[in-house]
C-alpha cells in the first residue's frame, strides 16, 4: 500500500464517520457540526486527488455558506432544536443490515475492477482545467445563459425569503 493510499484511506475514514454522525447526531446544531467536517473532509479528499480548485469551492460554498445558512436556520427557528429524540423507528436494524450488504456488495464489485491497480495517467503540462471551466461558463456558445438564469432564479429566492421574514409589526 502506497502513502496516498494509506492517506486516503485515512481520509475516506474521517469523512465517513462524520457523514455516519450527522445521520445519528440527536442534536440538530451537532448534526450541522458532523456535516461540516464530513464536507471538509470531502474537501480534503479532492486535495489528495490533486483537485485543488474543488477543493476550495467545497470549502467557499458548501462549508462557508450552506452549513452557515443550515446552522442559522437551526438556530433562528425556536424550540425545534431543544430537545432529543429517541429512535422510533422499529425497522431500524434492516436497514442498517441493508447498508451493510449493500456497501459489501459495492466494495466486492469494485475490488474486480481493474482501474484500482492501475495508475493515473499523465495530464500535460497546456492542460488547465481552470481556464477551460472559466471560458466555459462565460462563453456565448456554452454556459452563459444557464449560469445568468441561475443566479436570477437564486435572487429570486433571495427576495422571497426576505419578504416571508420581513416583520411585519416593525411598520
Amino acid at each position: 500500500m502506497t502513502s496516498q493510499q494509506f492517506i486516503f484511506i485515512i481520509l475516506a475514514a474521517i469523512t465517513l464517520g462524520s457523514a455516519v454522525m450527522v445521520v445519528t447526531a440527536r442534536n440538530l446544531v451537532h448534526a450541522a457540526l458532523w456535516l461540516i467536517a464530513a464536507l471538509f473532509g470531502v474537501a480534503c479528499l479532492f486535495v489528495a486527488l490533486d483537485a485543488g480548485f474543488l477543493a476550495v469551492a467545497q470549502v467557499i460554498i458548501y462549508i462557508g455558506a450552506i452549513s452557515i445558512l443550515i446552522i442559522f436556520a437551526i438556530m433562528l427557528t425556536r424550540g425545534v432544536g431543544q430537545g432529543t429524540s429517541t429512535q422510533t423507528n422499529a425497522n431500524w436494524g434492516w436497514g442498517a443490515l441493508l447498508a451493510v450488504v449493500f456497501f459489501g456488495g459495492l466494495v466486492w464489485l469494485l475490488s474486480l475492477w481493474s482501474g484500482f491497480t492501475t495508475q493515473k495517467p499523465e495530464i500535460g503540462r497546456a492542460f488547465d482545467p481552470l481556464r477551460q471551466l472559466g471560458q466555459a461558463l462565460v462563453s456565448p456558445n456554452a454556459y452563459v445563459i444557464p449560469f445568468e438564469v441561475a443566479s436570477v432564479l437564486l435572487l429570486a429566492a433571495l427576495i422571497g425569503a426576505i419578504i416571508v421574514a420581513w416583520d411585519r409589526r416593525l411598520k
